[in-house]
């Protein structure tokens, strides 16, 4: 007679799935908005939209992960903050269309639950949350024996917001002689690891733990400072201005993300010397012998958000950027296009 086989013995263990949904349960319910109906663990999700005082809301949603900087957390053993770049890629691209952040869901898949690492990396997502004023409203943790090597893990999440129909943010108005405003990243943020980690780690030879001149971190802690949620700034600004575009600079940097605004007619036109670029860049120009144009379409470069503004509000908004605690810079103008010339200039001026 043979032995019984459980699920255990094929590599899922049931009893460390429920333990770490206890655990997590008390750094969740600090997420907690006035709108939340359940608590985790149900088969969804309960959120009470009639709470949320608007006459023709629309729902903005959005999904993202943190692509390869999961390999920096993975060779630094450190996770705690890995959570709050998940939760920064999806409500800031929410919050750019005008849309308040209401709930967030995550995702995580490994090989095996590694009970403390994937409460630490829960933490991360309830503080990026926190930071959001957005409800952690539940969540998957799939444990898939043999589909991942031992430590590693894979994270998506999805944000929903909403915001009143004629308060969208759509770019449609955007004008020739509009203004730019930069809002300053923390570093890299979450795009263009792949890029960054050949040069720094693969070219340039150097240990997560390196210090280099210039930097105030390790390389590893540099390349894993987590991405700035911007959304509560935002959200003040949203009561006083009236912003006509938005821009999450992501994965394609300036190059790619400002024609997602900015109207077919237009360009914008920035002055690369009007911002401080943090020097984890350059280090990363100089050790991959980069093209500037080339890092200006993968990176950030020190500006996580752009605002764009009238002319004449654009004093008043820089200043009350300042209040709010952010390093705010005016970056260029809005300009005529000239048919089909790039929607984009980087001016040395």
């Amino acid at each position: 007679m043979t032995d019984n086989i459980t699920y255990k013995d094929a590599g899922v263990d049931i009893d460390i799935a429920n333990e770490f949904v206890e655990r997590i349960k008390t750094s969740v319910k600090t997420t907690a908005r006035k709108e939340v109906v359940s608590g985790i663990g149900g088969f969804g999700g309960l959120f009470r939209l009639n709470s949320v005082d608007l006459k023709n809301p629309v729902l903005v949603s959005s999904t993202d992960g943190v692509g390869t900087k999961l390999r920096i957390a993975h060779l630094l053993d450190k996770h705690d903050t890995i959570g709050i770049d998940l939760v920064a890629m999806s409500v800031n691209d929410v919050v750019v269309q005008g849309a308040e952040p209401l709930f967030f869901l995550d995702y995580l898949a490994t090989g095996k639950i590694e009970l403390e690492k994937s409460v630490s990396i829960v933490e991360g997502i309830t503080e990026g949350c926190r930071q959001a004023g957005c409800t952690l409203l539940g969540g998957e943790t799939a444990e898939m024996p043999g589909f991942y090597a031992p430590g590693e893990y894979d994270l998506a999440g999805f944000c929903v917001g909403v915001v009143e129909s004629d308060k969208l943010i759509t770019g449609s108005t955007i004008s020739v002689n509009d203004r730019i405003i930069g809002l300053a990243s923390s570093g890299l943020h979450s795009n263009g690891f792949s890029l960054a980690r050949k040069v720094l780690l693969e070219k340039g030879k150097l240990n997560v733990n390196d210090k280099l001149p210039g930097l105030e971190k390790t390389v590893g802690l540099e390349m894993l400072e987590p991405t700035r949620i911007y959304v509560k700034a935002l959200l003040n600004l949203f009561k006083k201005f009236t912003l006509k575009g938005l821009v999450h600079v992501t994965g394609g940097g300036f190059y790619e993300n400002i024609p997602r605004i900015i109207p077919q007619a237009c360009r914008a036109v920035i002055g690369k010397g009007s911002w401080p670029v943090p020097p984890i860049f350059n280090i990363i120009r100089e050790i991959g012998n980069i093209d500037e144009k080339e890092m200006f379409r993968v990176f950030n470069m020190g500006i996580g958000m752009m605002i764009i503004v009238s002319d004449k509000d654009c004093p008043a908004v820089l200043e009350y950027l300042e209040i709010l605690g952010e390093k705010a810079y005016p970056l260029g103008l809005i300009e005529i296009r000239e048919d089909k010339k790039p929607q984009v200039i980087i001016s040395e001026s």
